[in-house]
């Protein structure tokens, strides 16, 4: 089978289409043969930086969509041929990856094969961020960073029916903005925010902030909070040393802050993870949701996702093309 690569740590030019063995499932897991593999800023930090990478050669990769090819012992609930969407620990990028069976997600009717693509990573995560860690209630404010992104666009469409008082969101650029205030946003900040943020809020605040990049961002996210918010810190995109926070920024106005990872949530409490990831997934079956493919690549292309992602341009959901067969 064709598989995408990397023998070593470095820019997208590292990485190199190759023929490796399929796989075979062991117990508790599914072998699928891939129809599409998101792209997720993950990956490039796996390529880059050795983010989560056990040895090298790796082949990246943390989500896919297609069929199920096989059974490893003792799984059940699934049928060979039955189409779903699965969350791995690497190896999305192949034409044949491997995924236990509690991170295998049935597509529910009417979600197709490339949409169903776009979901196991962002929609879960999304929807733990803004219901079961951040906890926000109907009237409360939220601000997003990263908010043109996969998890930013689910977060706008999430918030907004969630009855959020207000949806503000930050990116860095004017096109940017645009996109993200045509998915639930109602206002958006270009570069600077904290400043921004109080003038929107009558100096108030936000009571829930969610950062993905670390930092000053996180920083600037903290002080962004209203008396009793809440921020939750999803990843680390600048690359900073890791974050402390301690009683001076906590005990004069009553904050909190929470820390989440899906891939984490995925190693030490699969169920938990399956449990959040069905009510998520309902909310695109009822349209609450929808995550637009903004670029798609082929397989042998991978090298050209990571440089678009890398650019920081992007909006929406990037996906590979692995398989054209049988669609």
């Amino acid at each position: 089978m064709r598989a995408v690569e990397f023998q070593e740590y470095g820019g997208p030019e590292v990485l190199r289409v190759t023929e490796a063995k399929v796989p075979d499932p062991g117990p508790g897991q599914v072998s699928i043969d891939v129809v599409y593999a998101g792209v997720n800023f993950a990956d490039l930090k796996a390529r880059s930086e050795g983010y989560r990478v056990p040895g090298l050669p790796f082949v990246p990769g943390l989500e896919v969509s297609g069929r199920v090819r096989a059974l490893g012992p003792d799984v059940t609930g699934l049928r060979v041929g039955q189409e779903v969407a699965a969350l791995t620990e690497g190896g999305a990028y192949a034409e044949v990856t491997v995924a236990d069976v509690v991170t295998v997600f049935p597509l529910p009717d009417g979600v197709g094969l490339r949409t169903g693509a776009t979901l196991p990573t962002v929609l879960p995560t999304a929807y733990a961020l803004l219901h079961t860690v951040g906890r926000l209630q109907p009237g409360e404010t939220i601000l997003v960073q990263g908010a043109a992104g996969g998890v930013g666009t689910v977060l706008g469409w999430l918030a907004k029916a969630a009855g959020a008082g207000a949806v503000y969101g930050v990116v860095s650029s004017a096109p940017k903005a645009a996109y993200a205030l045509g998915n639930g946003y109602d206002e958006v900040f270009v570069g600077s925010f904290r400043d921004e943020v109080r003038a929107a809020t009558a100096g108030r605040g936000v009571d829930l902030a969610l950062d993905p990049v670390g930092g000053e961002t996180l920083r600037g996210g903290l002080a962004s909070l209203a008396p009793f918010g809440r921020l939750v810190s999803f990843g680390n995109a600048s690359s900073a040393e890791p974050w402390t926070v301690g009683q001076p920024e906590l005990y004069p106005t009553g904050l909190s802050v929470s820390g989440f990872s899906i891939l984490g949530l995925a190693a030490t409490a699969p169920a938990t993870l399956r449990a959040i990831a069905s009510r998520a997934f309902e909310t695109v079956a009822d349209g609450t949701v929808t995550l637009p493919v903004t670029a798609e690549f082929p397989l042998e292309s991978a090298a050209e996702a990571h440089t678009l992602m890398g650019s920081r341009t992007s909006t929406g959901k990037l996906l590979l093309h692995v398989a054209t067969s049988g669609l």
